[in-house]
């Protein structure tokens, strides 16, 4: 018998979303590294009511089916925000989940590049699920490696099958460091110096962040985070309600001592927002509140023992002030009083030569790599 085609449609109704987001569970459920999200999570993360990136942007998610079961997913959206920032012309595909299969990878590539072109796009980049800010790329390397908060994993297989499908080729590499932050000896002493000097020299004083005035601190971080990673491939500025969306969402995870601002004659001038690893609740839950998820979640200070430093960064014209330093050595300080002894840092894009030389100068190590790819039709 001849192998029956694949065939890739729009998701459009709720049991199309309900066998979208079931799909990662079936095909990774074997994999002791998958992290199982909240099936509710998603289901909120995908509404075009509740998630602010709907404000400004458009997708279509379209699942493959082989004689009658789901084979592979993709989406493929349109940001407005995007648009204004880098020019019209590029669109973005995301949530790929697929078996090893070739022909289903070729198939669902082609729907989101079909979609896509009919919006007038001729230059696709992704996966991003569905910003660079949350889960995003390929992982190329670490696989052995729990993925911490809003990190993606895939089987190895899913690079060769990208890479394989024909049109999409590397655009960048995602690197992700791990860093052992109760352990200052590995850090070089001029760590030490910039950070001293930060205050001394500079005058600019670090706070940590109140869990009242979240809702302001994630305003500010707004403000900084839109001047500091503006030059970074793929940037796309945070508006006004993707901050509040983004606020909300933090509540969950807060731990004041680890989000972090500094100051300079009353003005914000840098931010760090490390996150304790939800993940490794998460994977307790299994998916699920019930029957017994909200234990493990009502408990979640006492599991979760890393750290995922998602935002470090200083406004341009204050990047000499060693600012960036005595981030670090606050986080090796809170190391000292806290549960999380060690974690990840990233994504940080592999040209950004600064950070990553100061991921060095840490004691840092690369462990895991993820990939975006791009395409020009």
């Amino acid at each position: 018998m001849g192998t029956v085609s694949v065939d890739v449609r729009a998701v459009s109704s709720k049991r199309d979303l309900r066998e979208f987001i079931e799909l990662p569970y079936r095909l990774h459920s074997s994999s002791p590294q998958w992290v199982p999200p909240l099936r509710l999570e998603r289901r909120m993360f995908h509404s075009r009511r509740l998630n602010a990136y709907f404000k400004h942007a458009g997708a279509q998610e379209f699942l493959a089916r082989r004689d009658g079961t789901v084979v592979g997913r993709i989406s493929a959206q349109v940001d407005g925000a995007y648009d204004a920032q880098h020019g019209p012309g590029t669109g973005m595909f995301g949530f790929l989940e697929l078996e090893d299969d070739a022909e289903v990878a070729r198939a669902l590539i082609d729907a989101a590049q079909a979609w896509l072109a009919q919006r007038g796009r001729h230059h696709m980049i992704g996966p991003m699920d569905y910003t660079m800010n949350d889960e995003c790329g390929v992982l190329v390397e670490g696989f052995e490696r729990d993925p911490m908060i809003k990190q993606a994993w895939h089987p190895p297989h899913y690079q060769r099958l990208c890479e394989e499908a024909g049109g999409l080729v590397k655009a960048v590499d995602l690197w992700m460091w791990e860093l052992v932050i109760d352990d200052r000896e590995k850090i070089l002493p001029i760590i030490f110096e910039l950070a001293e000097q930060c205050e001394t020299k500079h005058g600019v004083k670090l706070r940590h962040m109140r869990r009242r005035d979240l809702a302001k601190e994630i305003a500010v971080f707004g403000e900084v985070y839109n001047a500091a990673w503006k030059r970074n491939w793929g940037f796309v500025p945070y508006s006004e309600s993707d901050l509040k969306h983004y606020a909300e969402e933090l509540q969950l995870v807060f731990d004041k001592h680890w989000f972090m601002l500094a100051e300079k004659d009353g003005e914000t001038i840098g931010i760090a927002i490390t996150v304790p690893d939800i993940n490794q609740v998460l994977k307790k839950m299994n998916g699920r509140i019930l029957p017994v998820g909200w234990w493990y979640f009502l408990r979640r200070a006492k599991i979760m023992d890393r750290v995922r430093v998602g935002f470090l960064g200083v406004k341009p014209e204050y990047q000499h002030t060693g600012t960036a330093a005595r981030f670090y050595v606050e986080h090796f300080d809170m190391a000292k009083v806290r549960p999380q002894k060690w974690g990840e840092m990233g994504w940080i894009l592999e040209n950004n030569r600064a950070m990553n030389r100061g991921m060095a100068a840490m004691g840092g190590r690369v462990v895991k790599r993820l990939r975006i790819y791009e395409a020009r039709f």
